[in-house]
């Protein structure tokens, strides 16, 4: 079911890792390097991919080459977003992920490329086919952000919020499907043929999960990326909805990303956090692995109560 695990979101976005308690990503590096030792101990033949880095940020690719990082890890994830948020235009997807292999020296996967459509949907459905004609055979793996518009109720995951102006708000117009269930525009020019995988990360017990899967399972998708939070793994409940989660998604090959510092384990309070002992985030990684990738390795059965004491 696994096809690969992807080690935390977005690094160098301080809306996903807080770096000024990690000047230089010092910690990033060795919680990188002690959770990429750990999946190789449980599953071997899985291949473990860096979080996506947002922006495309081949500077940050480049220090954690430095940092010897690349040589944990089997390929590069990117994220772009050219039309919404980053400082770059479309065009420009080709020589980025041209200079992320480059200076990597791996496999380059597209993690999240998307377009909103809080324009028009127009612009969205001219970013998808864009952006699919200039990364198609550029990057291993390609993964649209995303299925699903973000429920107006719900927060999206941003550091500052409304005061972000529209850049916040754009958050909830990245599906293919708005908030109803409808299709937009850009649905209708969505590949069938499982050429593109989606990322859709899903909320703890999230009610969208069935109407995604059997979405996703009608227009031929193979390649399915989402999170499992280690903040998540402390709430009650919380394995049940990881084999609900993962039970559902296993039609699909899931690249998982393992992000997300509980509050209570990190420098400070806050998921964004670094942790104050990387190899509790190994150890997360280490049971994920053995639990959800039984083709590389034996089921495991432990329960959360075990993992958190780890």
């Amino acid at each position: 079911m696994l096809e690969a695990v992807v080690l935390w979101n977005e690094p160098n976005n301080l809306s996903h890792w807080n770096f000024h308690l990690d000047p230089g990503w010092a910690r990033f590096c060795d919680m990188a390097r002690q959770a990429s030792t750990a999946v190789r101990e449980a599953s071997p033949g899985l291949p473990i991919v860096l979080g996506g880095v947002s922006s495309c940020d081949c500077d940050f690719i480049r220090l954690m080459a430095g940092e010897g990082v690349m040589e944990h890890v089997d390929a590069v994830g990117v994220h772009g977003f050219p039309l919404d948020w980053n400082h770059w235009q479309i065009n420009e997807w080709p020589d980025r992920i041209a200079e992320a292999a480059e200076v990597s020296g791996k496999p380059v996967w597209v993690l999240e490329v998307g377009a909103s459509s809080f324009g028009a949907e127009e612009v969205q459905a001219f970013g998808l086919q864009r952006t699919l004609d200039l990364i198609r055979g550029k990057a291993e793996r390609i993964h649209w952000y995303s299925l699903l518009d973000l429920p107006p109720s719900w927060p999206a995951e941003t550091r500052h919020k409304e005061a972000e102006g529209s850049s916040y708000y754009r958050h909830y117009y990245l599906g293919l499907l708005k908030s109803d269930g409808s299709p937009k525009l850009a649905a209708e020019y969505f590949p069938t043929d499982g050429s593109v995988g989606l990322c859709q990360w899903f909320h703890f017990e999230d009610p969208r999960l069935d109407q995604a899967v059997e979405w996703m399972k009608a227009h031929g998708v193979r390649h399915v990326r989402t999170g499992l939070s280690w903040a998540d793994s402390f709430r009650p409940n919380a394995v049940a909805w990881f084999d609900r989660m993962m039970d559902a998604l296993e039609p699909f090959d899931v690249a998982v990303t393992l992000c997300f510092t509980p509050a209570h384990l990190g420098l400070e309070e806050h998921h964004t956090s670094p942790p104050r002992d990387n190899a509790q985030f190994a150890d997360f990684a280490r049971w994920a692995v053995q639990r959800y990738a039984p083709a590389n390795t034996a089921a495991n059965d432990t329960q959360a109560e075990e993992v958190n004491a780890a």
